[in-house]
């Protein structure tokens, strides 16, 4: 299940993009579900370890992936911290609630994500509330953003 804390969270980590950086194995890059995000969210290829094809950048390394892959790397492979996922765009909302299916999920949020007009189930921190759809999150989050 999905979690989110709306707003101010001193445990979350913000600065993804440092974050990845310093932690990121290069094994992260080559896992299926990375590939997959990757070659959706950034449109790129993983051709291994340290090599992307990016259609806009040419070759790069996962230092120059979208701020959004990285975070969402860091949510799948770093689990023992809660990160900060108003770097994502909502074209990785899906991914999010994808590792949200098997395993519990953390994130904070400085914006309303949007999340689709799927069900889904997501708890509201802040005030305990589970939530199923697009108005009912929203009707929830619009006041703590």
């Amino acid at each position: 299940m999905l979690s989110i804390y709306y707003g101010d969270m001193p445990e979350a980590i913000y600065d993804t993009a440092t974050y990845f950086k310093n932690v990121y194995k290069p094994s992260w890059i080559t896992s299926p579900l990375s590939v997959e995000m990757i070659k959706d969210v950034d449109k790129s290829k993983v051709l291994g370890a340290n090599v992307i094809d990016s259609p806009y950048l040419g070759m790069i390394t996962p230092l120059e992936l979208s701020g959004g892959v990285k975070t969402l790397i860091l949510i799948d492979k770093d689990r023992s911290h809660i990160f900060n996922a108003s770097t994502c765009g909502d074209n990785c909302a899906k991914w999010i609630l994808k590792m949200a299916e098997n395993r519990k999920v953390v994130i904070n949020l400085r914006h309303l994500m949007d999340f689709g007009k799927g069900p889904f189930n997501i708890m509201v921190l802040n005030s305990g509330k589970k939530v199923h759809n697009s108005l009912e999150l929203l009707d929830e989050a619009a006041y703590l953003v």
